[in-house]
């Protein structure tokens, strides 16, 4: 095994089963504590020898795991925006492993370079999409051929693929399991062919696999992730096609007629063929207008279903109602073709914050009777397990149960308007009593615990002296601090997630899409953003990164052995405040570089920092209590109006 592996703080708290700020505590406590050799100054990395070694000293811990230290040695041996290209790399050289067991041992004694000369035509032979690059070190695929050996191919691959999914968690948009199994039980593909036309890392042609279908297929544009997909399936002995491409503008699979559709597509992609694909042969229900970019998705899965099969798609719940696209729906609607819609809870689809659809469609068979009513299920405030249950009752029962279909001709308006909240009936006296209680009893707690945060406010006390201080400017010509600028990206496409000024200004997580570029700024916890130009400016401390620094955002970057990022936070939020009561027209980046901070020793900058901390959560706090506040009163106003509530009290 070699030694060149890498681990972050939060790797090391992993293997010493430990929090975070344990890590951090140790790093200051102990002057033996192993030195960063790599990484940036808020996220650096450690030697994994090294840790180990220190945590045996120290007696918190016998062994680091076979596993854990090939992940890290994965890890380390790419940069992280190219660490899929190597998680799939190494997953098609498991594929060799599982199918050619006998070649590797013959390979695996000969020098790392007549090994990489050969395995490159093995592993271009197993057929998967795209032409796989040999990214991964031959010390690497020799160290996952030793913990196959210990677990099998497949296990491995598992592993490794989790620990992808979680180390890029707000980098890489995966559909829920539970989603997923949703969608594919909906489709009703039995074990016939599934496609997913925007199959991603393959998650919804994974769950089709599990639930019986006899042959998958699928298109992804980004190599990676189909090749990811591809060897998923391919180790747990599914039969697929996987192609790469876009498949609105290059479709791979010209004349599959699939049992059922199943897709999850990307969302508000106005850059998705229109002036290319005007003509194209697949929008038998009109030309999708620019505006409308999910349309022809729907559109080409219907193209490639079976006359009778079902397709299940993933929408934004704007596409229900947006006026560019009423007379494509209107068309599906007459047709027959749109059987149900489906309103799902907030953060069901991957890629979008709110609370998205999914549309249920039919392809028409010759001879079809058309139906007069069209199914709308409104199950956004359920929790999952009710999504479940009360979808598939009722999905089950249509059309000769109509509880909840609407009449054809209701919907076919001027507006055309598809969402189901404004068509399927209110709630019931019991839900709706339900609901309040629900609501009081969160705010209830709510309270509780801002109480127990401002009584630690106590231990603030008054000092009566003035911090010396210094200047941003002054700290970042020393090399304490880094300052950034965003560049401008294309936003409303690809997978990176953006955070804006709009997030930072609602304290919101980002929200925003972009795709990678050489000079993406990638945040990282600890890293402070500033939102200017206004009246004021406001700073936000990155808790999680993965993020891509938005446009109109600066970055200020922080040694953390010199400058404590929550104390430079912290001064920042005060001196926009002051800004905004000064009435200032504007804020320049050179007025921000002039902003004083404290120049104190690292502890006491600390100390300032999580107090500033503190405050910041009960302003959380307070804010969510608003909201609780305002919902719970609008409940109760409603449900006294209604008769649903009664007041006991004499």
């Amino acid at each position: 095994m070699q030694d060149s592996a890498t681990v972050a703080a939060a790797d090391i708290a992993r293997l010493a089963g430990v929090g975070r700020a344990a890590v951090s505590n140790w790093r200051r406590r102990f002057e033996d504590f192993p030195s960063p050799i790599g990484g940036t100054s808020s996220s650096p990395l450690f030697s994994l020898s090294d840790i180990e070694e220190w945590l045996r000293r120290q007696g918190k811990l016998a062994e680091v795991p076979l596993d854990e230290r090939v992940w890290q040695q994965l890890r380390a041996s790419v940069e992280d925006l190219r660490l899929a290209e190597v998680v799939g790399q190494v997953g098609v050289f498991l594929l060799f492993l599982d199918r050619s067991p006998p070649k590797w041992k013959q390979l695996a004694g000969k020098t790392d370079a007549k090994v990489s000369e050969r395995l490159s035509d093995e592993l271009a032979s197993l057929g998967l999409p795209g032409a796989p690059p040999m990214v991964a070190a031959i010390s690497l695929l020799r160290s996952v051929a030793e913990l196959a050996e210990e677990r099998g191919a497949v296990a491995t691959f598992d592993f490794l693929y989790e620990r992808y999914l979680e180390a890029h968690s707000r980098r890489v948009a995966t559909l829920s399991a539970d989603v997923a199994d949703l969608m594919v039980e909906l489709a009703s593909a039995g074990n016939g062919t599934v496609f997913d036309p925007a199959c991603g890392l393959g998650t919804l042609l994974m769950s089709a696999a599990d639930a019986g279908a006899a042959s998958l297929a699928g298109q992804e544009r980004d190599e990676a992730a189909a090749r990811i997909a591809a060897v998923r399936l391919s180790l747990h002995g599914r039969e697929s096609t996987v192609h790469t491409g876009d498949s609105l503008r290059e479709d791979r699979f010209g004349s599959l007629q699939a049992d059922a559709v199943v897709c999850s597509p990307p969302f508000g992609e106005r850059s998705w063929g229109y002036e290319e694909l005007a003509s194209d042969v697949r929008w038998q229900y009109g030309l999708p207008p620019r505006g409308e970019p999910e349309l022809p998705w729907v559109q080409h899965g219907l193209f490639h279903v079976r006359a009778g099969g079902h397709v299940v798609i993933l929408m934004p719940s704007a596409a229900a109602d947006r006026r560019s696209g009423r007379r494509i729906r209107a068309q599906l609607l007459r047709t027959g073709t749109l059987r149900a819609v489906v309103a799902l809870p907030a953060g069901a689809a991957p890629h979008a914050l709110g609370a998205p659809h999914l549309w249920i469609l039919r392809k028409p068979e010759a001879g079809d009777p058309i139906p007069s009513h069209v199914l709308m299920t409104d199950a956004s405030e359920m929790s999952w397990p009710q999504v479940r249950e009360a979808v598939l009752e009722r999905w089950r029962s249509y059309p000769a149960d109509s509880d909840g279909a609407v009449p054809l001709i209701d919907l076919l308006d001027e507006d055309v308007d598809l969402t189901p909240a404004r068509h399927v009936a209110g709630r019931s006296a019991n839900s709706a009593g339900q609901e309040f209680t629900t609501s009081l009893e969160a705010m209830v707690s709510s309270t509780v615990v801002l109480q127990q945060a401002l009584e630690e406010l106590r231990a603030f006390t008054t000092a009566g002296e003035e911090l010396p201080k210094t200047t941003i400017a002054e700290q970042a010509r020393a090399g304490a601090i880094a300052i950034h600028q965003a560049s401008r990206q294309e936003m409303g496409s690809g997978r990176m997630p953006v955070l804006t000024v709009e997030d930072v200004i609602a304290g919101r997580s980002p929200s925003g899409r972009t795709s990678v570029t050489t000079d993406t700024l990638v945040l990282e916890p600890g890293d402070v953003v500033v939102s200017a130009g206004g009246r004021s400016f406001i700073a936000r401390m990155v808790k999680e990164g993965g993020a891509v620094l938005g446009s109109g955002l600066q970055l200020f970057r922080v040694d953390p052995e010199r400058i404590d990022p929550s104390c430079l936070a912290g001064f920042l939020r005060i001196a926009g405040a002051q800004t905004s009561r000064r009435g200032q027209t504007g804020t320049s980046r050179s007025d921000i570089r002039r902003v004083e901070i404290p120049r104190l020793p690292l502890h006491e900058q600390r100390r300032l920092g999580d107090a500033f901390q503190k405050l910041e959560a009960i302003e959380e706090m307070i804010g969510r209590l608003v909201n609780e506040g305002s919902a719970l009163v609008g409940l109760g106003r409603e449900g006294l109006g209604d008769g649903i509530l009664r007041n006991r009290l004499p």
